[in-house]
């Protein structure tokens, strides 16, 4: 597969998502990895079900207010 395309290929972020990983472009690999990291600074994972996560107000704009699975996230991207 040639460099930049499918989950490699750099996008144009919307205002909410650059907000939560604090760049502008980028591949949606790359926006996974930054949300991760995003999840665990601010401590938003389930402590019970580490797969789980509550949003926070800025991530509420993506993905809801609703508890979720981590890994459901790139559905959304």
């Amino acid at each position: 597969m040639p460099k930049g395309s499918g989950l490699t290929k750099t996008m144009k972020l919307s205002n909410e998502l650059a907000d939560v990983v604090g760049k502008k472009e980028a591949s949606r690999a790359e926006c996974i990895k930054l949300l991760w990291a995003y999840l665990k600074k601010h401590n938003l994972q389930d402590p019970e079900n580490k797969q789980y996560f509550t949003p926070d107000k800025k991530m509420a704009k993506i993905f809801g207010e609703d508890r979720i699975r981590a890994f459901g996230m790139a559905k959304f991207l």
